[in-house]
């Protein structure tokens, strides 16, 4: 029913309804006055189609678009618009086996005044994308169902109180799915015969033109919007439950979702900190399952589709004590199912109350927990679906297939761009066979089983499906390279249909044009003949069956299998005798063959072309992600090689910033001063950085630059968009270029001698990564730059307005770095303004915890804070941006009174003693640096150990060490976790209690060095840190549960990580952090890196600690080597002695000539006993563990070299001494004797 258009008044009150993001979704007719009737025969179905948009309709609404966005960033993905049919009666008559088809005239629409309503109603948010319920005022419906029809669910309509409480419901988003018509005063009678499906059509009812028309042109104003298209009214298809139509509002009512239906969830809802963050009640009723599954999700955790709830309907056994007799009545009942809820109707429900930044976090989630993802979401009531291609967006993938298993390189690949065969599995009729539970064993072998998709021996798996049949998930086989561990040699991707293809004929059109082959599963061979009239596009079928003891029909198999063009080879019954692992073979060899045989590889961008073709909706095909995409493009598609892209585009964070960042610090510590005056070297510094910033001011916006900062300027949902897609492009541009030249890398590393060539390529790696937040640091310089101009300056006018946008998205829930990692500084004046603009968008709730983790490279720091918190900072293994982050977590509003803050802020660090930095010749005291910032702003400093091995920790515990004994001097003593990974024994924390002494006593020992070193006051770690050893280390199993690609994540880990998290937050109830706002978390940032650059806060600590270490083991080797020396010297004494009595011994010549030659023999048994006893004592000395002997390792060398030097000289001096007193002696004996 067509509703007057709103008024001038009620426009601009919608205008202020909020924001507004719907996925595709079809609307259904609105049908006022007449009367609709079809009918179907035979085994008929009937369906309607509704034509796509024309592109004069298309260039209509693009129109409307831009109005859109000046008024609430409203989203609507394009779709077929249904006819408003205000006079005309449509009949349809389909007859046979023939399907029907109904053509909707479109009601003429006066182009000034309802266009301008239309215009209005989008500008007001009023979306149709989802399924809206029937609204019946008036009349009575009647459905009859004939024959094979099952039963019918009636949709009471919503009372006009309720109606006009809807009005003010503000934002509303509605998922993809038909609206159906609002009828007032019309009966309606579906009538389905002979083995028909039963279908269902709604009479559209008058409504009274005062109030109730004045009503539903409100609701149009709230909620309805006319961008997408709009489908048919009837479904024609039975949906394989004990209803045919269901009423998805009831459902998400059940689920607690119906507001968000309309009002999607976003990141900000399910990523806050509230009361069930650390929960640990079990659900108490279906309203609890979307959370608990969420919150599990969100921390990978695979346990997440446990979906069954403890009701309080079940009884218990207290009673029993005081029966004599024993009650077997219900021994034997089996438990009914239907109270519980199927986890795919609870993945169904989230995806279709979930905008797009949510549903691709879940996508990515369940992908690293090897569930199935949706490819094709159904609309619930309708035939309708939409390619989840956005969702999938994020999903990135490493493998190794058979080519590459000998070099033992890897494929690394963004799932949606791969081209990859692809093979479904659908059912057609009834099936005993467990078409999921099959494909579970199909995937897995018997070393690593997983339960991929959901099956009905799963716990809930065997609740009837409410909404998601014709749900199509997809999910990839990836090999590892191990040929004993593969099941398939190559990639594949498998997809399963839930339902008959009997009622989702789009579903399985879509599949035969996608996939490779499509293997049936089926019970009844009669319905072969139902399937050889379906169009198959020269995909091969595969009939697979569990035929039992029957014996099927010979002659009729062969005239259907000729029909369907299939051979022997495409038939795989199971026999009722056959053993499963047998039947499971032959499946996988089926499979295989058409693995490496087919040419159809598609990728599922490219599947968006079959499903426009098919007219299915594809979730980013409306304007506000398109118009972002364009601009992505626009910077993108100009990036051939990434070096010269940020040379060229990106120049003022290049060597001008590198220079600046030198100039501050000399500036500061003035080590170069040399004879020359303090005053005039400061003033020619500051000139040379004014010369600089003058470079900079110089230079002129760069096209990247303008089209990333208008870009930004886009209403909020598009601006969002924008950037999910330059994160996706630039990611593929960067993960090309560094696969490249790390296959450069490896070959010239064998290859070249040219060491010089080498460090280039290292060179090179390090600078290739491009990312979004080079695009941040170019717009921090060219604000920083502006600082330097008049503050009328129009170039300085035109990009204050910078810091309030950055500090917009860290609200929107976007990283911001605070250290660039590249050039090791802060820009500090941009980094200030935006904290000072995000203080003023949140005062006075403005109170923050800040979370901070350090770790060494590649430990699994960004992995850590990802599974606690459910964010996405990168994660790579070979790490190339550098530097730390931040990002902000909102708490929600009735748990900020327990938590004491408003905001958790969290920060995530660069990895600690890098290879980049080695490599590079990197600031030795850059890590130190770095961990004293962060740690000084830090309420609680988790610093992660990849393992419990107390040797490896020495080196970042030092450098932790000495930041937290800086941190002293701002007067803060943060919370200080240690955080074990790849601990996998269950009694770790038990069997560690050695260790954790023995860790303690280190902390003390290093602590007491580093205080007398920097002369301070420490004689235990507590003075420096909040640190418990019984509560503060916590021991987390590995991440993968398994051999990846095809592991999913460790459960011990997610619930480890999250027994992490707990502690985190519990605490925080009865401690006050002292109202840690963000002002004094700024001005907590200007004070430490003021004192980093002036060093007063920096000492080199490793220069610091191997003074103190080295001192130790020099005064050790000279105790051994002066003794060494003074016995040596007092046996050269005794040996001249007996050389000079020759006299009194009365030795001839030659007897003298026997004794020297025997002295100097015993010599040199002496030396080398004594250097040997000296390398001993080195060897001892360096095998110790305590003591920070680590630190000097390096001398060892020169040590035992000096040993060595040392014994060569003490053995040239033995045999001069000896050779003097021989001649001293000869001369005696020959004056003595012939003179």
């Amino acid at each position: 029913m067509d509703s007057p258009p709103p008024t001038t008044e009620q426009s601009s009150t919608d205008c202020c309804q909020g924001h507004q993001t719907d996925p595709p979704g079809p609307q259904s007719s609105t049908d006022d006055t007449n009367i609709q009737q079809n009918t179907t025969n035979g085994n008929d179905k009937g369906q309607r189609d509704s034509p796509p948009p024309t592109t004069e309709q298309k260039g209509r609404n693009a129109g409307n678009c831009s109005a859109d966005i000046c008024q609430g960033d409203q989203t609507d993905p394009p779709g077929p618009q249904s006819s408003t049919d205000d006079t005309n009666s449509q009949q349809n008559t389909t007859n046979e086996r023939d399907k029907g088809q109904m053509d909707f005239s479109s009601s003429k629409t006066e182009q000034g005044s309802n266009a301008g309503d239309c215009a209005a109603n989008r500008c007001q948010g009023d979306q149709m994308k989802g399924s809206q319920s029937l609204t019946d005022d008036t009349n009575s419906q009647e459905n009859t169902t004939n024959g094979r029809d099952k039963g019918q669910m009636d949709i009471s309509p919503p009372t006009t109180e309720q109606s006009s409480t809807d009005c003010c419901q503000g934002d509303q988003t509605d998922p993809p799915g038909p609206q159906s018509s609002t009828d007032d005063s019309n009966s309606q009678q579906n009538t389905t015969n002979g083995k028909d499906n039963r279908q269902m059509d709604f009479s559209s009812f008058e409504t009274e033109r005062g109030s109730n028309a004045g009503d539903c042109a409100a609701n149009r104003c709230q909620g309805d919007q006319m961008k997408g298209s709009q489908s048919l009214t009837d479904d024609t298809n039975s949906q394989e439950n004990t209803t045919n139509e269901i009423n998805l509002e009831s459902f998400l009512k059940d689920l607690g979702l119906e507001q968000h239906y309309r009002k999607k969830l976003s990141l900000q809802n399910i990523l806050q900190i509230d009361k069930k963050t650390i929960d640990d009640e079990p659900a108490k009723c279906k309203s609890h399952l979307p959370w608990h599954f969420l919150k599990k999700l969100m921390m990978v955790n695979v346990t997440a589709r446990n979906v069954k709830y403890d009701s309080d309907k079940n009884s218990n056994d207290d009673g029993m004590s005081e029966n004599t007799e024993l009650d077997f009545n219900d021994l034997f009942d089996v438990a009914n199912s239907e109270d519980m809820v199927n986890p795919l109707d609870v993945i169904t429900a989230l995806f279709l109350c979930s905008d797009g930044f949510v549903q691709q976090q879940m996508a990515l989630k369940m992908s690293m927990c090897q569930f199935p993802v949706p490819l094709l979401l159904p609309s619930c009531d309708s035939q309708q679906c939409t390619l989840m291609l956005w969702a999938m967006r994020d999903i990135v993938k490493q493998y190794r297939p058979e080519a590459l298993s000998e070099s033992k390189d890897f494929t690394e690949e963004r799932i949606v761009l791969s081209n990859l065969p692809m093979v479904s599995f659908v059912r057609l009729g009834e099936c005993s066979l467990s078409k999921s539970e099959t494909l579970n064993k199909l995937l897995s072998n018997s070393q690593q089983y997983h339960n991929i998709f959901v099956h009905h021996n799963m716990e809930c798996g065997d609740s009837p499906r409410r909404i998601s049949n014709g749900l199509t998930e997809i999910t990839w086989y990836l090999p590892c390279g191990n040929k004993n561990i593969d099941i398939f040699s190559q990639p594949v991707a498998v997809a399963n249909l839930r339902g008959d293809i009997e009622s989702f004929e789009t579903q399985y059109a879509f599949l035969c044009q996608a996939s490779a082959a499509v293997f049936v599963f089926l019970d009844k061979l009669d319905d072969l003949s139902r399937l050889s009239k379906k169009q198959h596009h020269q995909t091969q079928i595969f009939l697979v069956g569990n035929i039992g003891d029957k014996f099927p029909d010979v002659t009729f198999l062969n005239q259907v299998t000729k029909t369907l063009g299939l051979t022997k080879n495409n038939l795989l019954f199971k026999k009722n005798q056959e053993n499963y692992a047998n039947f499971i073979k032959r499946l996988r060899e089926a499979v295989s063959k058409v693995i490496s045989k087919t040419e159809r590889k598609m990728s599922i961008e490219q599947m968006a072309n079959i499903a426009h073709e098919l007219r299915i909706w594809v979730d980013e095909d409306f304007p506000e992600c398109q118009t972002a995409k364009q601009h992505a493009d626009a910077i993108t598609a100009e990036i051939q090689d990434t070096l010269t892209f940020k040379e060229e585009q990106l120049p003022l964070q290049g060597q001008i910033w590198k220079e600046l960042t030198s100039l501050e610090k000399e500036e500061f510590r003035l080590q170069k001063l040399g004879s020359e005056n303090i005053e005039k070297r400061k003033s020619d510094l500051k000139e040379k950085i004014d010369t600089l910033r003058q470079n900079q001011n110089s230079k002129d916006f760069s096209n990247a630059m303008k089209s990333f900062i208008t870009a930004l300027s886009l209403p909020q949902i598009e601006r969002n968009y924008f950037l999910k897609w330059m994160q996706i492009y630039l990611d593929d541009v960067s993960r090309i270029k560094l696969s490249e030249l790390r296959d450069l890398y490896e070959e010239k590393r064998k290859s070249s001698e040219n060491k010089e060539e080498i460090k280039q390529l290292d060179q090179q790696l390090t600078n290739s990564s491009l990312g979004t937040e080079h695009f941040f640091r170019e717009m921090g310089q060219m604000y920083e730059a502006s600082r330097f101009l008049p503050e009328t300056d129009p170039s300085r006018q035109q990009l204050k307005y910078l810091p309030e946008l950055c500090a917009q998205l860290l609200m929107d829930g976007f990283p911001f770095e605070l250290v660039d990692g590249d050039a090791s500084n802060i820009p500090l004046q941009w980094v200030s303004d935006v904290l000072s603009q995000l203080n003023e968008i949140v005062s006075p709730k403005n109170k923050i915890l800040v979370v901070t983790v350090l770790g060494v490279q590649s430990t699994g720091k960004s992995t850590l804070l990802n599974t606690m918190f459910g964010v996405q900072f990168a994660v790579s293994c070979g790490r190339c941006t550098r530097g730390a982050f931040m990002l902000l977590i909102k708490v929600h509003e009735e748990f900020k009174t327990v938590l004491n803050c408003d905001f958790i802020v969290i920060i995530d660090t660069e990895g600690l003693k890098s290879l980049e930095g080695a490599q590079l010749n990197k600031n030795r005291d850059y890590d130190n640096k770095l961990a004293t910032l962060v740690v000084g702003m830090s309420n609680i400093t988790i610093t992660n150990l990849a393992t419990e091995n107390l040797t490896e920790m020495k080196d970042i515990l030092q450098i932790v060490l000495h930041a937290f004994l800086r941190v002293r001097e701002i007067d803060k003593k943060p919370k200080c976790i240690f955080v074990h990974q790849n601990v996998s024994s269950a009694a770790a924390h038990e069997k560690n209690t050695q260790a954790q002494d023995h860790l303690l006593k280190l902390l003390n020992e290093l602590t007491q060095t580093i205080a007398q070193t920097d002369q301070k006051e420490c004689k235990s770690f507590s003075d420096i840190m909040e640190y418990n050893p019984n509560t503060g280390n916590f021991f987390i199993p590995g991440l993968w549960n398994g051999n990846p690609p095809m592991a999913p994540v460790n459960v011990g880990y997610s619930e480890a990580v999250y027994e992490l998290k707990k502690s985190l937050i519990q605490p925080m109830e009865n401690v006050d952090f002292g109202a840690y706002s963000i002002c004094k978390f700024q001005s907590c940032l200007k004070i430490l890196w003021d004192a980093i650059k002036h060093e007063n806060l920096l000492l080199s600590f490793r220069d610091s600690l191997e003074t103190v270490a080295h001192n130790r083991l020099r005064t050790e080797f000279e105790d051994w080597d002066n003794k060494f020396i003074n016995e040596v010297k007092q046996w050269i004494t005794d040996a001249e002695t007996k050389i000079s009595n020759r006299k009194s011994n009365n030795l001839t010549k030659s007897e003298t000539k026997k004794l020297v030659k025997a002295l100097k023999k015993t010599a040199t048994i002496m030396l080398s006993d004594g250097e040997r006893k000296i390398l001993d004592n080195l060897t001892q000395y360096f095998s110790q563990t305590e003591g920070l002997v680590h630190l000097v390792t390096g001398y060892r060398e020169n040590y035992e070299k000096k040993v060595k030097k040392d014994r060569q000289g003490l053995e040239k001096l033995v045999n001069t001494r000896l050779q003097m007193a021989e001649d001293i002696a000869l001369k005696r004996y020959y004056r003595q004797n012939y003179v």
